[in-house]
């Protein structure tokens, strides 16, 4: 990961990655964006709680 932001407004999670793409996940409560930030791997965390578990989109 290259960064982890979130919106509260929304409930919106971004997560940029190494290549450049960035993604937003929708409806991920605040205590997910939590545990991600103190997660020790943060690859492993997205891919168990992140990824296929929320609707999500590529940013262009």
């Amino acid at each position: 990961m290259d960064s982890i932001g979130y919106a509260v407004e929304g409930s919106i999670l971004e997560v940029g990655f190494h290549s450049g793409t960035v993604y937003q996940y929708y409806g991920v409560p605040q205590s997910v964006y939590a545990a991600f930030i103190r997660a020790p791997s943060k690859g492993r965390y997205h891919a168990l709680f992140v990824k296929d578990q929320y609707s999500f989109r590529r940013v262009e």
